[in-house]
Parts: C-alpha cells; structure tokens; sequence
C-alpha cells in the first residue's frame, strides 16, 4: 500500500470521527472557530502569495517581448 493511501484513509477516519463526535454535541478538536478562522486565512494568504510568484510575471515590455519570443522557439521545436 502507497504511503499516500495510509495518509489519506487516516484523514478519512478523523474527518468521520470529528464529523460523528460534532454531530453528538461534542467538541473533539479543541479549537476555537475563530482560530481556525485565522489558520485558513494564513495558509490561503500564503499559498496564494506562492502561487502568484511562481508563475513568470513579466512586467516590463522587454519581459513581455521576451516571453514571445520564447513561446515561438518552443512552437518551432515541437514542428521540426
């Protein structure tokens, strides 16, 4: 069995438990909302600011034209 088969079938099961144990009234993980809240909102705020540098992000009308020109020699490779 793949590593990444255990990891997420053991996320499954807490996320059941959890799902049962709130369902009942009990609050099995002991966070408040408003911490989680704030969690979310740093992982998103970091994975957006690592996704939107990542990418190429060509400001200049040199960078820009550069960018063409690499488009066309990739386009050209793939033909000949």
């Amino acid at each position: 069995m793949k590593t990444e088969t255990i990891i997420r079938t053991i996320l499954l099961v807490v996320a059941l438990v959890n799902q049962a144990l709130t369902a009942s009234g009990k609050n099995p993980l002991p966070f408040a909302d408003e911490t989680i809240y704030e969690l979310l909102t740093i992982l998103f705020t970091v994975g957006a600011s690592v996704w939107a540098w990542w990418k190429n992000n060509s400001v200049t009308k040199e960078a820009v034209a550069a960018d063409e020109f690499m488009r066309e020699l990739k386009k050209q490779n793939k033909q000949g």
